[in-house]
């Protein structure tokens, strides 16, 4: 079979254009190779639609100020308790809607480095209900890792469910009333609230949801980052607390885990990948790919491989047969069972969903447990002899082998043909703000004990220095009540303010000590980066330095 899959390809017509059709002489191999697909249950590859805009349940319309909240909120690193970690800190576009750092999991021994060693996400450091450290068993007073690789948040709204396991489930059950909010198509809604409320992703334990609501109630939208992109800068210039922004999305100011929802599920609805070379192809322009992409192509869809990655969104079709869940032997289903842990099947041991190829040329890692980094590597897991396979439960599409000289051109057209250049470039709509993992303001102090500096930063014109006593140094008050400030400004007379140092002359007192704050005005003229008190407050300060001229 693959002898004879490896002599189709596309072919110059008589004027050297190329064209992915064959020519006559290749008709009967295509009927063949139709006759194995079909022994396969796998129907002859058809020619492929575009990629349209994913559907949209009528619950949650698509509407603009909504689509902003939910951009602000998916990248805001105060949706965590920790204020360090933002949805978006583990999906970047220039990783393919995936996680660009690797961390590892120990797996289910809780020892590394071995066998079960998951390549996960950094969450946030564990915390008690009252945000105190924990030592936690495993990874002490550090960060906490997730159980499995991030998934793509770009493409997540063409499936029906979310998360590798699709717990994320088409109805979506409002969490704080337990009704229905959406009765069908609601799987990014579902997925949007489940990391917020996660002791290892973003939150401390036993965090409410009114505890969420409290701190956005107060927080300053996108205050801990900067090189804002102009739809955030311009919305927050009119609308700059999330009760206005909350407002012009629904009407009125209240703050629900609903609305976070159905905020970030519009926002991930607007982002279309369909600018590849694949789609420009597809549309009539036959130098949209390479040669070697267009073999790749050729091969592709005449292959297993397009059962499982569909085009146009190059993952399983709703209502494919054998599901859009699959085993490909990745790991022992004892190590996780996958989809069994949702439907209680033992059917669905050890079966994860399959995920777009699209812009996976740009993801470090591959895989729900994210031990594969290279896509060669990847589509060679799927061949005959392969050792490392779990047998146990595995789909029966496999094995899937490629002719080594149609790999390089496989690799070529998923790596490339696949990648839209906007998702690479991280430009609109897949544009972001900076973020600092909490820590904007960085703030060291010199040898000499004078000089304070700080590394630059993306879309920083300005840095503004606060100083106060450390006696002052209080979330309370001497009254009880929360503190009206913290430290005046120091640094109006600075000759150059846009540089990275602060020279401080002023000494304290024997048996005192100075405090410093430090924050930033971005390109938008916008002060931001005081940061947060312990109870997640802004901090605000006393006397505030002059704005720019």
């Amino acid at each position: 079979m693959w002898h004879v899959l490896a002599s189709i390809g596309s072919v110059r017509s008589p004027r050297g254009r190329v064209s992915a059709a064959m020519p006559q002489g290749f008709l009967r191999l295509t009927s063949l190779l139709a006759v194995v697909l079909a022994s396969l249950g796998i129907a002859a590859a058809q020619a492929p639609g575009p990629l349209n805009p994913p559907p949209v349940p009528p619950e949650n319309p698509i509407t603009q100020p909504k689509t902003i909240l939910g951009k602000i909120l998916f990248w805001d690193e105060q949706m965590s308790s920790h204020n360090t970690m933002a949805c978006g800190g583990c999906h970047k576009a220039a990783a393919g809607g995936s996680d660009p750092r690797i961390a590892i999991n120990p797996g289910p021994d809780a020892f590394q480095p071995t066998v079960d060693d998951i390549a996960g996400s950094p969450g946030v450091t564990h915390r008690d209900a009252f945000g105190n450290p924990v030592n936690d068993p495993i990874y002490g007073f550090g960060v906490q890792v997730t159980g499995r690789a991030a998934n793509a948040f770009i493409m997540a709204a063409y499936a029906p469910e979310n998360f590798w396991d699709g717990r994320a489930r088409s109805t979506f059950v409002n969490p704080e009333t337990g009704t229905t909010s959406v009765l069908n198509g609601g799987g990014l809604e579902s997925q949007a609230v489940g990391p917020i409320l996660s002791s290892v992703e973003m939150a401390h334990e036993s965090r409410t949801w009114n505890d969420v609501r409290t701190k956005l109630t107060g927080a300053l939208p996108l205050g801990d980052a900067t090189d804002l992109p102009n739809d955030l800068a311009n919305a927050l210039a009119t609308h700059p607390t999330y009760p206005q922004l909350f407002q012009a999305a629904f009407g009125d100011p209240s703050i629900t885990a609903e609305r976070i929802a159905y905020a970030i599920a519009t926002y991930e609805r607007t982002l279309v990948p369909n600018q590849t070379p694949w789609d420009q192809f597809v549309a009539g322009n036959p130098a949209a790919m390479t040669q070697s992409q267009i073999n790749g192509w050729n091969f592709f869809r005449n292959s297993p491989c397009s059962v499982c990655h569909a085009p146009p969104t190059f993952t399983v079709p709703p209502g494919a047969p054998g599901g859009p869940f699959r085993n490909i032997g990745i790991r022992p289903p004892d190590e996780d069972l996958g989809r069994q842990i949702v439907t209680n099947n033992p059917i669905d041991r050890g079966r994860f969903k399959v995920p777009t190829l699209r812009n996976a040329g740009l993801k470090p890692t591959h895989m729900h447990n994210g031990r594969i980094t290279t896509m060669t590597d990847a589509v060679l897991w799927y061949r005959s002899a392969n050792a490392q396979r779990s047998a146990d439960n595995l789909d029966p599409i496999l094995p899937v082998n490629v002719p080594p000289q149609g790999l390089t051109d496989l690799v070529n057209f998923l790596t490339g043909a696949l990648t839209d250049p906007r998702v690479a470039a991280e430009t609109f709509p897949f544009d972001r703000p900076t973020l600092h993992g909490g820590d904007l303001p960085a703030l060291s102090v010199g040898t000499d004990h004078q000089t304070l500096s700080w590394p630059t930063l993306a879309g920083v014109s300005r840095y503004n220095v606060y100083r106060g006593a450390l006696a002052d140094l209080r979330t309370l008050g001497p009254d009880g009540l929360p503190a009206q400030g913290f430290g005046y400004c120091v640094s109006a007379t600075e000759p150059n303010t846009a540089d990275t140092a602060f020279l401080d002359t002023q000494v304290p007192e024997p048996g005192t000590g100075f405090f410093y704050l430090k924050d930033v005005i971005d390109a938008h003229g916008e002060e931001r980066g005081l940061g947060a008190t312990s109870d997640g407050r802004p901090h605000t300060v006393l006397a505030p330095c002059p704005p720019p001229s």
